[in-house]
């Protein structure tokens, strides 16, 4: 039991290790400091889903913007953009619309607190789990984000979804 804990830990690393480190995607049009240009943390309506393995478990319009995040695995840590240095001042982002959407609409989500990354790896969403052979991969646009969840920017209008992707 516990070697499929660490496991699962260690997979949920090194994916979220491999997005952070990748600067090539690009999910905005105008790139990912699309919310850099605004400068603002005036709460946005973006569209969100969240889609499991077996199905839709979340689909919905959300109003949000950046602010603190508490789980039960990672405690309460700021989502707000200016995590890693991303952006200098706070935005919304899809971590914190996955948290609002949470608590708005009445389901569970829980996710590690990664120091180094300063940023969550959301593992469950809704009771279903990434494991030790899937991940939730967070998207934008159609386009896997190139930072972490607490980090990138969004924009009204935005299509964030996350999604149960199998290794």
């Amino acid at each position: 039991m516990r070697r499929t804990s660490v496991h699962r830990h260690l997979a949920a690393l090194a994916v979220l290790g491999l997005a952070l480190s990748s600067g090539t995607a690009v999910a905005h049009a105008d790139g990912a400091a699309a919310a850099t240009t605004t400068g603002t943390n005036a709460p946005v309506r973006v569209s969100l889903t969240v889609q499991g393995p077996d199905g839709l478990l979340f689909k919905g319009r959300i109003r949000t913007r950046g602010h603190d995040v508490t789980t039960a695995t990672g405690g309460t840590h700021t989502c707000d953009g200016t995590n890693g240095g991303a952006h200098a001042s706070a935005v919304p982002t899809p971590t914190a619309a996955l948290d609002d959407a949470a608590h708005r609409r009445g389901f569970t989500w829980d996710g590690t607190w990664y120091p180094s990354f300063d940023d969550f790896s959301v593992d469950t969403i809704r009771n279903v789990s990434g494991g030790g052979s899937a991940y939730w991969n967070i998207s934008v646009n159609g386009t896997p984000t190139p930072v972490g969840g607490c980090q990138f920017g969004l924009v009204a209008g935005d299509e964030v979804a996350f999604t149960w992707t199998a290794f």
